[in-house]
């Protein structure tokens, strides 16, 4: 009786693992290779670096031509895009800085 319940909790043990872990992880990746393939020109986005730019063109293998400030592009490949980034996030940001210094003073 006791080798038949070691397979099944084996097998309990990587279902939850598989629920919590895996699954989730993989719908995230999915999702985001989904954003990445939707990206073009004018779209306003931000790197793993932290980089905030408009995209201006996309180059053969998967490259990415960023505006950062007028006249300053960089090429970044496609996988280094984190996500877009709206005017809406921005203002957030700026509201928790006045929040913040209002706070100390």
């Amino acid at each position: 009786m006791a080798a038949m319940q070691m397979p099944i909790m084996m097998l309990l043990i990587f279902g939850v693992f598989w629920l919590l872990i895996i699954r989730p992880q993989a719908k995230k990746q999915k999702e985001h290779q989904e954003m990445l393939n939707k990206l073009g020109k004018g779209a306003v986005v931000i790197t793993r670096g932290g980089i905030i730019g408009t995209i201006t063109g996309v180059q053969p293998g998967e490259i990415v031509v960023l505006e950062i400030q007028e006249k300053v592009r960089v090429r970044v490949p496609r996988a280094y895009i984190e996500n877009t980034w709206s005017a809406k996030s921005d203002d957030k940001d700026k509201d928790d800085k006045d929040k913040g210094e209002s706070k100390a003073a």
